[in-house]
């Protein structure tokens, strides 16, 4: 499927949500005003009918009491305790109970209610006072509670919305660097192979061989580049070798290509091979280009210094250079795309190693450490052989 059409889906998709949240939510709305209305409603009707009994004066004690009795249980909503001054319940009204634990529960809600709210006195006679004992009703809680409700849901919607649009954004960002990378690998087929034409020429000339076999590991380290950009946005194959070779591969290389003034040091103990699944000729471009990130940043004089050393089922390969350093506020910005401090360059080098690191080798990619003005140390996390089987698929 093209991203477009993804992307559109998705867009789709968020808007039928965004529809639904908000049904629901004047949905919710509506059923409790429909209830506070109901409730009004009964509330008012008791009113008129306590106003007719106050201004009746042959209204009977005892039917008052049963009209007590009778507001009591028609309220539907409110947990309702009605006792007598010794605290003796006399009725209760919206508090479910079984029959067998009924007077514990109601003596465990009564002290509920007390912690809550004070209980209101009814006067009945001068000597006999009720006490009604009671707590906020559902409908009220429900209202308490129903902003918060609508907060998480907006707020898990807006989270969702950033999720989606940014794996939308990195899946387009991924489609221009395919594109541009099989573009790249396209246009440098044709020059390369007029290059070893050349070579195959010049073998046939009284010209030094030095020069041609130099010549020669330059148009290979070319095939090597173009081979790098053609597996961009294919799975590479990854092969179980020794990373050492890797490393010292590509720093042989890099050395007779630099400037005199950069030091390469590698310390690797003698005695030991670092076997681990990865593709040869991507890792080597992220070792390339950290290095060559590190000859700019020591202005083309200094020294890097590449370290391996493994540790449960990890390798680990550090570079670390004399240059300028890295301030701490950059270390995660420098792997995003288009992130540069040169005056030439996409900004994509450091992005395109964290993606063949971490995507392709399930490996890690950060910055150990560094101090401005005494240089940077990035370190690369692979796996043993033995743990990557464990744990992945080559």
């Amino acid at each position: 499927m093209e991203p477009y059409l993804k992307k559109r889906r998705w867009k789709i998709l968020l808007v039928l949500v965004a529809i639904f949240i908000g049904a629901a939510s004047f949905q919710y709305t509506n059923w409790l005003a429909k209830k506070i209305a109901e409730e009004e409603h009964k509330s008012v009707a008791m009113w008129a009918e306590a106003t007719r009994r106050l201004t009746s004066p042959a209204d009977d004690p005892d039917d008052n009491m049963s009209f007590l009795v009778n507001i009591l249980e028609s309220n539907t909503d409110i947990p309702i305790i009605l006792t007598d001054s010794a605290r003796n319940i006399i009725t209760t009204s919206n508090i479910p109970f079984q029959e067998k634990r009924k007077a514990q529960t109601l003596q465990n809600e009564l002290k509920k209610m007390e912690q809550e709210k004070m209980p209101i006195e009814i006067i009945v006679s001068e000597h006999e006072t009720q006490l009604i004992y009671y707590r906020d009703s559902r409908i009220l809680q429900n209202l308490k509670y129903f902003p918060l409700v609508q907060i998480s849901i907006i707020g898990l919607f807006i989270m969702v919305a950033y999720f989606t649009f940014n794996s939308s954004r990195k899946a387009e960002q991924n489609q221009v660097w395919v594109g541009m990378s099989k573009e790249t690998a396209h246009q440098l087929g044709t020059p390369i192979s007029s290059l070893m034409a050349w070579v195959e020429l010049l073998r046939t000339q009284n010209i030094d061989p030095n020069l041609i076999d130099e010549f020669e590991k330059d148009i290979n380290r070319l095939e090597k580049i173009t081979e790098r950009f053609s597996k961009i946005g294919s799975k590479p194959e990854l092969q179980i070798e020794d990373l050492r070779k890797t490393v010292v591969s590509t720093v042989t290389y890099l050395q007779s290509r630099t400037s005199q003034k950069v030091q390469f040091d590698m310390q690797f103990p003698d005695d030991k091979t670092y076997k681990s699944p990865h593709n040869p000729a991507l890792l080597s471009w992220v070792i390339e280009n950290l290095c060559k990130n590190a000859i700019d940043a020591m202005s083309n004089s200094g020294k890097i210094i590449l370290r391996l050393s493994d540790n449960n089922g990890q390798i680990y390969l550090d570079i670390a250079d004399t240059g300028k350093g890295i301030p701490k506020s950059q270390f995660k910005s420098i792997f995003e795309p288009g992130y540069t401090t040169k005056k030439r360059g996409w900004g994509l080098g450091l992005s395109l190693a964290k993606r063949i690191v971490e995507n392709y080798h399930q490996g890690k990619i950060f910055i150990k450490q560094s101090e401005i003005g005494r240089g940077t140390t990035f370190r690369i996390i692979l796996h043993k052989v033995d743990f990557f089987n464990k744990n992945f698929k080559i």
